[in-house]
C-alpha cells in the first residue's frame, strides 16, 4: 500500500517555500523559431507573449530522465511519488512587455503542495508561483499549477463527451508530428507523449500523441490579444481534458462584459482548455 503523500522520508510539505532563480536570454533566434512554429508574427523588438515559457529551462542530462522523458523526482519540485504529470492550468499577469536582448530573471516558489483522492485516485496538486523580470522590472506574474496521479487501470483516454460548441471567432489547428515535435524541443520538453506515438499509446493507453497544454494556453492568449489589438492584463486557464494529434482541434473565443471567455477544443470532442482574457 502506497504511505500517505505527506509522510515517510521525502514529506512534500517540506518543499513549500522553495525557491530558485534562473536567467535567459530572448535571442532573435528564438523569435524566429517560436513565431515559425506557432504560425505568429511579431516586430521589432517586443517579444511574443508567453515566449518566456521557453526560458529557463533546466538541463537535464539523459541519464537522469524517467522512463516517461520527464527529468527525475526531486530537486526544485517535490518528489512526488505518483507516476503522471501534467500541467493543470495556472494564470498570468502581464505588467509590461518583454523585450529581445536584456536579461530574462524568473523567480520562482513552491506555493502550495496538497493531496486528495477523486474518481482516479490520489491525486496531488503543486502550485509554483513566478516572477518574470527584466531590468530590474516586473514584467510577468504567473501561477502554475500542476496535477500528479496514477494511470487508470485499462486506461484508453476513449470516454465520450458531448461535443463543445464554436464560438463566435474561431481558429482549426492540425496538430501535426511537427508541430507537437517543435514545440516540445522549443521548451526542451522530453515527456514522451507528445512525441513518441508507440510509447504513448502502448505503455499510457491514449490514443494518440497529447497536444502540450502551454502551446494551448499559447495559441488562445495570442487569439485573444487578436481579437482585442492589444495583450491581456489578466490570462487564466485550466485543462479539463486532453487533445489528441488523432483530429483538429479549434481555437474559440467569446467576448464578454469584462474581457474575453476562450475555449480549445478537438473536432467533435470536449472543451479541452478554458480560459478567460481580461484588458
Amino acid at each position: 500500500m502506497r504511505q500517505s503523500l505527506f509522510n515517510g522520508n521525502a514529506t512534500l510539505s517540506q518543499w513549500i517555500g522553495r525557491e530558485e532563480t534562473v536567467e535567459d536570454v530572448i535571442t532573435p533566434s528564438l523569435v524566429g523559431r517560436f513565431n515559425a512554429t506557432l504560425g505568429f508574427k511579431s516586430a521589432g523588438d517586443v517579444a511574443p507573449l508567453l515566449i518566456h515559457l521557453c526560458l529557463g529551462l533546466p538541463a537535464v542530462p539523459e541519464a537522469e530522465l524517467g522512463p516517461d522523458g520527464h527529468p527525475a523526482r526531486g530537486g526544485f519540485l517535490p518528489p512526488v511519488p505518483l507516476q503522471r504529470r501534467m500541467w493543470a492550468g495556472g494564470s498570468f499577469t502581464f505588467f509590461a512587455p518583454l523585450r529581445v536582448g536584456p536579461t530574462v530573471r524568473r523567480r520562482s516558489r513552491i506555493a502550495r503542495v496538497t493531496s486528495k483522492t477523486g474518481r482516479s485516485g490520489p491525486l496531488c496538486f503543486v502550485t509554483v508561483e513566478h516572477h518574470i523580470l527584466q531590468e530590474c522590472s516586473l514584467a510577468i506574474t504567473e501561477r502554475h499549477d500542476i496535477v500528479y496521479r496514477d494511470p487508470k487501470p485499462g486506461e484508453t483516454g476513449g470516454t465520450r463527451f458531448e461535443p463543445a460548441a464554436l464560438g463566435a471567432e474561431t481558429r482549426r489547428i492540425t496538430p501535426s508530428p511537427s508541430l507537437l515535435f517543435r514545440y516540445s524541443a522549443l521548451t526542451f520538453n522530453g515527456h514522451r507523449i507528445h512525441y513518441d506515438t508507440p510509447y504513448v499509446t502502448s505503455v499510457e493507453g491514449y490514443p494518440g500523441l497529447i497536444v502540450h497544454g502551454p502551446m494551448q494556453a499559447t495559441m488562445l492568449c495570442h487569439l485573444a490579444a487578436e481579437l482585442q489589438g492589444a495583450a491581456p492584463r489578466q490570462f487564466d486557464f485550466r485543462s479539463v481534458s486532453p487533445i489528441y494529434d488523432t483530429a483538429d482541434f479549434t481555437l474559440n473565443a467569446e467576448r464578454t462584459d469584462d474581457g474575453c471567455r476562450l475555449w480549445t477544443a478537438q473536432i467533435g470532442g470536449p472543451a479541452a482548455m478554458e480560459a478567460t482574457a481580461r484588458w
